[in-house]
């Protein structure tokens, strides 16, 4: 009897601490994330910055469409729209630096999940909207890549197609990630013909695994300096459209005014003045509920955690080269990625530990504090890579080359810093027209029939985020649709956008928080 009393004590506590926890990211999610801190972490990607801004000039106080964020999805949107038409005024804002928010953090992953989600997508949506979702997805590699080109800055950008590995330590998830893999090539023969798998040994010969391993699903991929494209692309803009573009650094959006009958256009507040404006995007991700109330517990703000670090001298010689990426599946204990750069000292760029940063049994969701890293997933990523390869391939440590800059560590892990992170309820990204339920603001009345009409859209709010941590494999496509959207363009969208990454009503309401919590409690 005193053994039943003492589990039923123990499951007592353990639902009080599940409350407790759930309390506390409750909390988070309907508190708003506020503006991007002024002192985040350091990015290895970030160094040296570029400093490109029209920050010295006046702020313009009426342009036709302001851009609120200026990582990848904000100048996707301002590169698609200035492409087609040189007619229109844009302004960037920017709270800090130019793209100093999760583009300038993440991994520079390319790799879309494919397999992975196929199955659910086409339970869920039915096969047509699965495989688009898919294809969709697939895209963004060949138009970053051809942009890359377009722009003469590959090198920079160090764009390319990579071998990509997902590596298995658990049994039970690598039987699983075959199955979906099967249905998956039976369903999209052409779009996985690279696709294939290798058992326990040929795994671990191939690729140089620990023993660990159980398994690998292999496949094409790719990789990019996600830093350097985006400012390059910047750079390139503020070039050919002077008077239409314009970027504001250090000027963050603290407020927006809806329109009014005597003032027909949206007032966007900055601490440097007002702009009106007849079109608002909202191209910051985890940080967009700070202006859009209604999409506080639609896109969640959470903190990930990214790391750069010296290879061993065994796996520097003999297996990465740059053209090989990587993602570590542990079970149900979340995953881990990497990418190696071409540059520099070919750090190994990894990033994950998101399942190890915990905070009452929960990861860091809700948290938009760049300036600090999470103990438990820093420490993580500090000790992971040598296991996950092993000692026998891993071999011994690299020492810095050249002169050591002093902003980096001398051993195996030259730099770590955090991140934000937009995550979606139902795992969608959200792109298109807000409406006014979800925008929490009125629209601008309709110009009179006797005015002449716009080059653009009728007036709003527009968004595109909620990437989920897959922001590579979402977000330009998704700034290029929305730019699309807002050129009152939607037919030659047709065939390549998925429709229930749109923004409606019905799909806000439908959206709910606890079943997003149910995956991590």
């Amino acid at each position: 009897m005193g053994n039943v009393a003492s589990k039923a004590r123990a499951l007592l506590a353990g639902l009080q601490s599940l409350r407790r926890a759930y309390n506390l990211v409750a909390d988070r999610i309907e508190t708003s994330p506020g503006i991007p801190v002024p002192n985040p972490t350091l990015p290895l990607w970030t160094v040296p910055p570029v400093a490109i801004s029209s920050s010295g000039k006046e702020l313009p106080t009426h342009v036709d469409i302001v851009v609120i964020g200026s990582g990848i999805t904000g100048t996707s949107v301002a590169y698609n729209i200035l492409g087609r038409t040189d007619n229109v005024t844009i302004v960037m804002l920017e709270a800090r630096e130019v793209c100093s928010g999760a583009t300038g953090r993440n991994g520079g992953h390319i790799n879309p999940p494919l397999y992975h989600d196929y199955t659910e997508l086409k339970e869920k949506h039915g096969i047509w909207a699965a495989q688009q979702t898919i294809r969709f997805r697939m895209s963004h590699l060949n138009e970053i890549k051809r942009i890359a080109e377009a722009e003469d800055v590959l090198k920079e950008s160090e764009c390319r197609e990579t071998e990509h590995i997902d590596v298995f330590t658990c049994p039970q998830a690598f039987s699983e990630a075959k199955e979906k893999l099967s249905k998956w090539k039976v369903d999209m023969p052409i779009e996985s013909n690279t696709f294939g798998y290798y058992d326990k040994e040929d795994a671990i010969k191939n690729y140089r695994l620990s023993e660990d391993v159980v398994g690998c699903i292999y496949g094409s991929g790719g990789a990019l300096h996600p830093y350097r494209y985006v400012t390059s692309v910047l750079a390139r803009l503020l070039d050919r459209h002077t008077g239409h573009f314009h970027i504001a650094t250090q000027t963050p959006c603290t407020a927006i005014k809806a329109p009014t009958r005597s003032a027909r256009h949206y007032t966007v507040a900055t601490p440097r003045g007002n702009i009106t404006a007849t079109h608002v995007i909202h191209a910051t991700n985890g940080w967009c509920s700070h202006l859009l109330e209604p999409m506080r517990a639609k896109i969640i703000p959470a903190r990930g955690t990214m790391s750069a670090q010296r290879p061993g001298t065994l796996l520097g010689e003999t297996t990465l080269d740059g053209l090989r990426s990587y993602v570590f599946y542990r079970g149900e204990s979340g995953y881990d990625y990497l990418t190696q750069r071409l540059a520099g000292e070919h750090e190994l760029m990894f990033g994950g530990g998101w399942a190890q940063s915990t905070d009452g049994n929960l990861p860091d969701i809700g948290i938009t504090d760049d300036a600090a890293l999470s103990f438990s997933s820093a420490s993580y990523l500090a000790g992971a890579l040598p296991l996950y390869f092993g000692a026998a391939h891993w071999g011994g440590e690299t020492a810095p080359a050249g002169e050591q800059d002093a902003r980096w560590g001398a051993g195996r892990t030259k730099a770590q810093w955090s991140g934000i992170l937009g995550i979606s309820t139902d795992l969608m990204p959200w792109v298109g027209r807000l409406p006014t339920k979800v925008s929490g603001r009125a629209e601008p009345a309709r110009l009179p029939e006797k005015e002449p009409r716009s080059l653009l859209a009728a007036p709003g709010e527009w968004i595109a985020a909620g990437y989920s941590g897959e922001g590579m494999v979402h977000a330009w496509m998704s700034g290029k649709a929305l730019a699309y959207m807002v050129l009152d363009r939607e037919d030659e969208m047709a065939g390549w956008f998925p429709d229930i990454l749109r923004v409606t009503e019905k799909r806000w309401k439908e959206a709910n928080v606890d079943d997003l919590l149910a995956r991590f409690m």
